[in-house]
């Protein structure tokens, strides 16, 4: 069992998270076009909070994640909603081929810095797009590793100019940035403030 399969059961019992899921996705309704029409693929989405704020504003739902404790979760919570056209979906980008289905929006939520790849994850994801499709990613700005503390085997965040770069190299045009919200915590030399952003690209 992982860390994450531990805490799915009670992943939504923190208001930050559920907060910070609709915030994102009414930052990516404002900045996708024709939203309605669009699949979407949340990719390491955890227990889908923010495909879930996405849902009554798109065609269909993907939950992608590789952890079974967080998709179980997914199970349950489509289960219990009553919403229609939502997938769950076991995928690793990094081990396992694509799905055949493509996707007229990927997005993700605080998953990129957890993913040692970034270019091989962005290459997965324009091959997961449509022509013309969105891809979405709120994560954070660069940070000193404050965020998750010594030892963590992740990025520290990333600086906007060079994943603009990175994104370009991977087939993306039209990278947008801007800020969506700042997550407060704890760390050991007191409380800080950690800013999240939104990139918005799109595949050719």
């Amino acid at each position: 069992m992982t860390d994450f399969d531990a805490r799915a059961a009670t992943w939504d019992a923190d208001p930050q998270k559920v907060a910070r899921a609709r915030l994102v996705a009414q930052a990516i309704a404002a900045r996708v076009p024709d939203l309605s029409s669009r699949r979407v693929l949340e990719y390491g989405c955890g227990t889908g909070l923010l495909g879930f704020a996405l849902r009554p504003a798109v065609a269909s739902v993907t939950l992608a994640d590789s952890s079974p404790g967080m998709l179980e979760e997914v199970r349950r919570k489509i289960a219990a909603s009553g919403f229609g056209e939502m997938t769950p979906l076991r995928l690793d980008l990094a081990t396992d081929p694509p799905p055949p289905e493509r996707f007229g929006l990927v997005c993700s939520l605080m998953t990129l810095h957890h993913v040692p790849d970034t270019r091989g994850l962005l290459l997965g994801f324009r091959e997961l797009l449509e022509p013309d499709g969105a891809l979405c990613l709120a994560d954070l700005d660069a940070e000193d590793g404050s965020f998750h503390g010594p030892g963590a085997d992740v990025h520290r965040g990333f600086a906007r100019a060079e994943l603009g770069r990175v994104l370009e190299g991977a087939g993306f045009r039209g990278a947008h940035f801007e800020t969506v919200l700042e997550i407060q915590k704890e760390t050991s030399a007191g409380a800080r403030s950690f800013p999240v952003f939104l990139v918005t690209a799109f595949r050719p």
